[in-house]
């Protein structure tokens, strides 16, 4: 594992899409706070396209997102980053973890663990069932991290003090998958390591995989990131924008109107002739003007019209 220091000065934020299908508008308050974050303290900002999920990536998605970026007026620094290319890493990791008694193999399928009945606030809890060897008959599935028995907490730079017990709140968690793939969790702090990441914007949706992704940090001797988790636009229904809830693609043709919308979302007061103007006008401005003192500390915004 590569080490970076979180040297007090030094900022490197990044914006990971998942190639699901296009940006729309609650991906585009998470790229656009990153961005002005970062540069708003004279810092770098990376991509990386998190498609270790086969599944559900869809073909020239990834290509159409960084097109959206860049029509958009973003500019990145280095290379993206294809999650897909680094399987290796990822698997080295794996091994370290299995090595220092600290993963396990798991033979449950989801089913059986939804029948213990041990409900949690993010779902069933895992029992322990396999911790201590797959029970006979029972085929290694899934890879389990083991959670500590202490609450991990993290101070949001938004949210504030946030604390979850891991093994009474989830349970032992998966770091890879029984379809084989690496899991989420496991992949994004291997990954925000190798890109040097040391600021992470994104939506409050992820605050609750937050402590686990610090788990596996002390696990791996990483650094820990500073976290600042945002508001997510959800419809009048209270559902997160995505496209399960039929979210609206990013217009390219309507770019200053969209990013001044996320600006006004995000709480900064953008002039209301700023809709208007060029994109060089609207990055002028938003360079100029971004705070991240003015942010709303609330978990969702309804968002109507226009946006969705």
């Amino acid at each position: 594992m590569s080490h970076h220091q979180l040297l007090p000065g030094r900022y490197i934020g990044r914006f990971a899409p998942s190639p699901t299908g296009p940006l729309h508008f609650g991906s585009l308050i998470a790229a656009l706070a990153s961005y002005l974050d970062a540069r708003a303290h004279n810092g770098q900002w990376k991509v990386r396209i998190d498609d270790l999920d086969k599944p559900r990536t869809i073909p020239g998605a990834s290509q159409d997102i960084l097109t959206t970026l860049e029509r958009f007026g973003f500019e990145w620094d280095d290379m993206v980053m294809y999650q897909s290319h680094r399987t290796q890493v990822y698997e080295e990791a794996l091994h370290q973890l299995r090595t220092d008694g600290e993963a396990y193999d798991c033979g449950c399928s989801r089913k059986e663990i939804a029948e213990q009945g041990l409900n949690g606030p993010f779902g069933s809890i895992y029992p322990g069932t396999c911790r201590n060897g797959l029970p006979s008959g029972k085929q290694a599935r899934a890879l389990r991290c083991i959670s500590p028995k202490s609450p991990v907490c993290l101070d949001d730079r938004l949210q504030g003090k946030y604390c979850q017990n891991l093994s009474e709140d989830i349970g032992d968690f998966v770091i890879r998958r029984a379809d084989g793939f690496i899991a989420y969790q496991l992949a994004t702090v291997i990954d925000d390591d190798a890109q040097g990441v040391t600021d992470v914007v994104r939506g409050i949706d992820l605050l609750d995989s937050t402590p686990r992704q610090i788990h596996l940090q002390r696990l791996l001797d990483l650094p820990q990131p500073r976290y600042l988790h945002l508001p997510v636009a959800v419809n009048q229904q209270h559902e997160k924008l995505s496209k399960k809830t039929h979210a609206r693609a990013l217009d390219c043709a309507q770019a200053t109107r969209q990013l001044t919308e996320a600006m006004r979302f995000l709480n900064q007061s953008p002039p209301r002739d700023l809709s208007q103007a060029s994109i060089d006008e609207f990055w002028n401005w938003a360079r100029q003007n971004w705070s991240s003192r003015t942010l709303p500390a609330k978990r969702e915004i309804v968002i109507t019209g226009h946006s969705l």
